[in-house]
C-alpha cells in the first residue's frame, strides 16, 4: 500500500514538471526552419547545375503556386515554407498542450 502512494507521488511529480509549450514560438521555429531548407536546398541545385536542375524539387510546384527551381522561386517557396512550418508548428504545440494539461 505504502509502494503505490510513493509510486504514485511520483508520478504527480512527473506531470507537475512537465513544461507547456508555447505554439507561437514553435510554429516560428518550424517556419523559419522549413522557409531555410527550401531557400537552400533550391539554390544549392542551382548553384550544382546539370542538364535537369531538380526534377523531384519542381513536384513542390504542384503545391506551392509560382515555385520553380530557379532563385525567385526559392524565395517563393521560401515563403510558402514559412507559413506551412508555422501553421504546423503551432497546430503541433496547440495539440501537444492540449494533450498534457488533458493528464494533468
Amino acid at each position: 500500500m505504502l509502494e503505490n502512494k510513493r509510486l504514485v507521488a511520483e508520478e504527480e511529480k512527473l506531470f507537475r514538471g512537465v513544461l507547456l509549450l508555447n505554439a507561437k514560438v514553435v510554429g516560428l521555429a518550424l517556419g523559419l526552419i522549413c522557409s531555410l531548407v527550401i531557400l537552400v536546398a533550391t539554390n544549392w541545385l542551382i548553384i550544382k547545375g546539370g542538364n535537369r536542375v531538380g526534377p523531384h524539387l519542381q513536384l513542390l510546384s504542384q503545391y506551392f503556386i509560382g515555385y520553380r527551381v530557379t532563385f525567385s522561386g526559392s524565395l517563393i517557396g521560401a515563403a510558402y515554407g514559412f507559413a506551412v512550418g508555422t501553421f504546423c508548428g503551432s497546430l503541433l504545440g496547440w495539440i501537444y498542450n492540449k494533450i498534457t494539461a488533458f493528464r494533468m
